[in-house]
């Protein structure tokens, strides 16, 4: 896919948003028990780094980040307000490991219900990892509770953002997302529910492993 078909996602700035709120303490737990396991050399790959609000964050904590996103607008927001960060165009449709090179840990969050080929998506994210790398993924979660609650409560319009261009265009469940890494080859999956209580949780984090 031309990257300039998928470039249109909207950045106001290189702040953090409110969804890191309850995405940040998951991550930087699971970042700081790999980097007890000796991660070599603290590397980490950001696939859809946004703004570069995440990337900061992981480069404050001592990690060596580089990472990619298909907004044009984004990564301008990245570039200006953090120059030293080594952020860039691309995206999971790209041939990235050819590009980059591969990483002990590849993050990604709230990027794969933007995606039109999750497969691909799930095949990048992959091949970017050294064998017995983790990948963390996030995104909003989707389950029958929250979703009777949201239909109840006329929030379903809202939630699926169909007036959003760029915006979200897959939504996963634990069970869809689990599928779909399985796929990908990864093992020794397992969630993280984030935000509000675990049956209305907000998103979940996915972490997996490559054999």
């Amino acid at each position: 896919m031309n990257t300039n078909e998928i470039n249109g996602y909207r950045w106001n700035s290189a702040a953090l948003t409110c969804a890191h709120d309850y995405l940040l303490p998951t991550l930087m737990n699971e970042m700081a028990r790999l980097k007890e396991g000796s991660i070599a050399g603290g590397r980490v790959f950001e696939l859809g780094c946004g703004n570069g609000s995440v990337a900061n964050v992981l480069v404050q904590q001592g990690w060596d980040v580089t990472g990619v996103d298909p907004s044009s607008e984004g990564i301008a927001q990245a570039n200006a307000k953090w120059p030293q960060l080594k952020l860039f165009a691309g995206s999971a449709y790209d041939d990235l490991a050819a590009r980059f090179g591969c990483f002990p840990v590849v993050t990604s969050l709230e990027v794969v219900e933007h995606v039109y080929f999750p497969r691909h998506y799930a095949a990048t994210l992959f091949s970017l990892l050294e064998p017995g790398g983790t990948a963390i993924v996030s995104t909003p979660y989707h389950g029958y509770w929250k979703n009777l609650a949201m239909a109840l409560t006329g929030k379903m319009d809202a939630h699926f953002t169909a007036l959003w261009d760029h915006g979200h265009i897959k939504f996963w469940s634990v069970k869809t997302l689990g599928e779909l890494l399985r796929e990908a080859g990864f093992v020794d999956i397992r969630f993280e529910r984030v935000g509000r209580v675990p049956v209305l949780a907000k998103a979940i984090i996915a972490i997996a492993r490559k054999p």
